[in-house]
């Protein structure tokens, strides 16, 4: 069936010498993987609307099996995003964890919502490792691994939440503490920021301004665990641990 969809470009992949797979994601349908023939001929016309990151229209084949990008429109070719390493490796860190994480051909119109906001602000800005942990926590509640912030994963006690336990998969109380011997200790303000991340959008943020120890903090968190729970290595992740160090 012959469909119209407006999405993102998150992953490309040479296809035999002249062709391209390429995985969309879109508002009507999801995540979609499409073959997009000739795209590697470099006067086609399909080589400005397969390059990574791009918003636009795109005119799909959709079948069962692998379908068919036919033509496109570029509403946005974010090329602030694409010609500044910094925010290439944010962007890409964004598009693999939603490429590994989303199931093919589910629609999730919240999670769409929320990668355009983030791809808007990562063009605009040149901080974005906070959006990207707000993202990261709306993908895990879809994938349904996220932790549990609001309360103590054990008790249910909503109050004294002190530590956070990769092996209970949330916070815990400080009567519950002693369960885990690896906790990662958190301070008031971090819980609260993980909480706050976890209800809102990123549109409703106008400007974020969070204490380096704190971002690095919550970004080791996530990491350790997305290791016990993503179950898919992020080869990103290791570019933006290099870019940190620079």
């Amino acid at each position: 069936m012959m469909q119209t969809l407006t999405g993102y470009i998150i992953r490309t992949q040479d296809y035999r010498e002249t062709h391209k797979l390429v995985t969309i994601l879109t508002k009507e349908v999801g995540k979609i993987t499409a073959i997009a023939r000739g795209a590697n001929k470099p006067n086609s016309r399909m080589v400005a609307i397969t390059q990574p990151f791009v918003y636009g229209h795109f005119l799909v084949y959709v079948s069962q099996g692998l379908s068919t990008l036919n033509q496109g429109e570029i509403i946005d070719a974010n090329r602030n995003v694409r010609e500044d390493i910094y925010k290439t490796t944010y962007a890409s860190f964004l598009a693999e964890l939603t490429w590994k994480t989303l199931a093919d051909k589910e629609p999730h119109p919240y999670i769409y919502r929320q990668f355009k906001h983030t791809i808007k602000w990562i063009n605009e800005n040149d901080e974005a490792m906070i959006p990207l942990i707000m993202y990261e926590l709306k993908l895990y509640e879809v994938a349904g691994i996220s932790p549990i912030v609001n309360e103590c994963v054990l008790c249910g006690e909503n109050e004294n939440l002190m530590v956070f336990s990769i092996a209970e998969g949330g916070v815990l109380c400080h009567k519950c503490q002693s369960k885990d011997e690896h906790l990662i200790k958190l301070s008031k303000t971090l819980i609260k920021l993980l909480q706050t991340f976890t209800e809102i959008g990123i549109e409703r943020i106008g400007s974020i301004s969070v204490k380096k120890e704190n971002t690095e903090r919550l970004r080791f968190l996530l990491d350790e665990y997305y290791n016990v729970y993503g179950g898919y290595p992020l080869k990103t992740k290791n570019v933006l641990k290099q870019l940190h160090l620079l």
